[in-house]
């Protein structure tokens, strides 16, 4: 019979306490970008808003809704995301099913990939390729570079090891080439590992910012977190394209705040359709035979 001792209960107990802390420490801060982006000026100013809306309004919403900066980095950035997270899964998804078989030399490319997550070329090569190479203002310049990433690999090449060698010779007894054993056998069967995976590239494309300030020239090119690092962090309000009676009228905390919590929805949205997948995959995929 199991037996729950004393120091499991002290041990559960605190785990639970550190859970809710941690949770809390991750929505607080977003309730209280919401009650700010639906609450007056007045009240953002008399410094009366915390976690529930004072003097409600959407004008913040309504306005960020008609920028057409905001709205042209809210597509730039979807266009990036869905292109480089499909880029990224055909390329990791053919990568990390060959790698998983046994062949001459494979050590040496695991190798080889584990060495380019350790050490990169740096900022400045990387900048002078990627003008070299004609890609500066362009979405592929967002896209690209980062398009292979060795901690990705690694994660698939476990995951499809976990998938038993049985089924893949038997198909190839059927008469089954190894494109149609990886799109009718590996893919079906590795969903937890390809969405753990696909969902940290998404992050990553929805989230950096640097690269965009980096090689766009153009802040009309920026992708949204760019575009939102330029209007919250540097206080540009420029991008906002608003008038000064309007600015005037309106807080450009609440603005800030809308933007903010806008621009943190498609991920929220998405989170829950893969988080079922996520333990798994990121269990079995980092499981090391």
């Amino acid at each position: 019979m199991y037996h729950k001792t004393t120091g499991y209960r002290v041990f559960s107990y605190f785990n639970y306490a550190f859970m809710i802390l941690a949770g809390l420490a991750c929505f607080l801060p977003l309730l209280h970008l919401l009650a700010q982006s639906l609450s007056s000026k007045a009240a953002i100013s008399g410094n009366m808003v915390s976690f529930w809306p004072v003097g409600f309004n959407v004008d913040a919403y309504i306005k960020t809704f008609n920028n057409s900066n905001f709205n042209g980095a809210m597509l730039t950035s979807i266009i990036r995301t869905v292109l480089g997270t499909t880029i990224s899964m055909f390329i990791l998804t053919c990568a990390g099913y060959a790698l998983s078989k046994e062949f001459r030399g494979r050590n040496v490319l695991m190798w080889f990939f584990i060495f380019t997550m350790l050490f990169s070329g740096g900022l400045i090569p990387s900048y002078i390729l990627i003008t070299a190479l004609g890609l500066k203002d362009t979405i592929w310049a967002l896209v690209l570079p980062g398009a292979f990433g060795a901690y990705n690999l690694i994660l698939l090449v476990n995951f499809f090891k976990t998938i038993p060698k049985a089924l893949e010779e038997a198909a190839f007894i059927d008469g089954a080439s190894f494109f149609v054993i990886l799109s009718k056998i590996y893919l079906p069967l590795s969903l937890p590992g390809i969405a753990t995976v696909s969902l940290f590239i998404m992050v990553g494309h929805w989230n950096s910012w640097f690269d965009g300030i980096l090689y766009m020239s153009d802040a009309s090119k920026y992708p949204l977190a760019s575009f939102l690092q330029t209007v919250v962090v540097q206080s540009n309000m420029q991008n906002m394209a608003m008038s000064q009676s309007e600015v005037a009228a309106m807080s450009e905390q609440s603005i800030k705040a809308a933007q903010i919590f806008v621009s943190t929805l498609p991920i929220i949205l998405v989170y829950p359709f893969l988080q079922r997948y996520f333990v798994k995959g990121i269990v079995l995929g980092a499981v090391k035979e």
